[in-house]
């Protein structure tokens, strides 16, 4: 009979996606290296994932992958690639997945723009490509959260710390990653209508914490602290740049600016109940991971994707690609424990280290 799996969602509450179309298959023979062997008679599945300095592709998207199609497919196997940022590395791991014999390739590419070469090159040995996180034009399905969803929310929040005045710096994502452009687009839309002034703006290229504080350290030598009255940063590891740049130029940890993020990342959420960073996004990686886990198992066994069937997900056409879109959360100090902790995405014990342990009684979370 089929199997379903255990959905951690933003209400804290199970989600089960509507699996009767799925044929039941079991546990997966996943590889930890770089490739599998693809031998025998499983049904290969290749996942592969941009980088690893943002920390949630390892600790989460391939590990909840990995185990949603080993609940789903007994004969399912996936090969696993990580490309560190290169594009070359990554079409040379297409490459090797499809001589792997993957039936489906689960990309979340590099570079969205230039992977119609990988998605042309797997589709011609058959298989069939999702989209992962990352929009590919050519793909056979797609699945993300809503990207300028995402940077209106992180503008709107910092809009509001800052009490729409003041001066910020702007730190973006890779221009290679068109989520970076999209949370970029989001953000824009609600600063450019603001009062809020952009001293300088930055396209970071790989989304590095290093290249973040370097950028800010910079800017200290062209602005004096108190001009800088608040920071777009795109995502959690830049954020935590921004703090080592401005608390090494003298700024004290209870004198920070406003600064955003996304991912919700152990640091950044440590550092919003310290009072360090304003708040994150929130996406709720299971529901992401397993749904592509879910599509990918219906795909290689030949049957029908299933529909969503639980709020959260909206399927729908995104530039003419079948799509699944996922709804992000604004997390700040007032709903770490409503939000992070009721889905168990981390535990108290995880977040109140000694470090931290007056913070969290700050706020509550014991």
């Amino acid at each position: 009979m089929p199997r379903t799996i255990h959905r951690i969602a933003a209400s804290g509450a199970a989600l089960l996606f509507g699996v009767a179309a799925l044929t039941a298959c079991g546990a997966n023979d996943s590889e930890s290296g770089d490739s599998g062997d693809g031998g025998g008679d499983s049904k290969v599945i290749a996942l592969l994932l941009p980088e690893s300095k943002t920390t949630r592709y390892e600790a989460f998207d391939r590990p909840l992958f990995e185990d949603a199609v080993a609940a789903l497919c007994d004969d399912c196997e996936v090969v696993y690639y990580n490309a560190d940022q290169d594009e070359a590395k990554q079409t040379q791991q297409v490459d090797t997945a499809i001589s792997e014999g993957a039936s489906v390739v689960v990309l979340d590419p590099v570079n969205g723009a230039g992977a119609g070469g990988m998605v042309q090159s797997a589709q011609d040995s058959g298989a069939k490509v999702i989209a992962y996180d990352r929009f590919i034009a050519e793909a056979d399905y797609y699945m993300s959260f809503d990207n300028e969803t995402v940077g209106k929310l992180q503008a709107e929040a910092l809009v509001e710390a800052m009490g729409d005045k003041g001066g910020i710096l702007m730190l973006n994502g890779a221009p290679s990653d068109p989520n970076a452009a999209q949370f970029k687009a989001g953000a824009h839309s609600v600063l450019d209508e603001s009062n809020i002034e952009i001293l300088e703006e930055y396209d970071n290229p790989d989304w590095s914490p290093e290249n973040a504080q370097t950028f800010v350290t910079d800017q200290l030598s062209k602005y004096d602290a108190s001009e800088i009255n608040g920071v777009y940063a795109a995502n959690d590891g830049q954020a935590g740049g921004v703090v080592a740049a401005l608390t090494g130029g003298g700024v004290a940890e209870d004198a920070l600016p406003p600064i955003t993020g996304q991912d919700a990342e152990i640091a950044a959420i440590q550092r919003i109940l310290a009072g360090q960073q304003a708040m994150t996004i929130y996406k709720p990686i299971p529901i992401e991971a397993e749904t592509a886990a879910e599509v990918a198992v219906a795909l290689a066994n030949g049957d029908d994707v299933p529909n969503p069937t639980e709020t959260g997900i909206d399927q729908t056409d995104y530039e003419g690609v079948p799509s699944y879109i996922f709804t992000p959360i604004v997390v700040t100090k007032d709903n770490v424990a409503d939000t992070i902790i009721a889905d168990e995405f981390y535990s108290v014990e995880d977040i109140c280290t000694d470090e931290y342990a007056d913070a969290c009684e700050a706020a509550g979370i014991s």
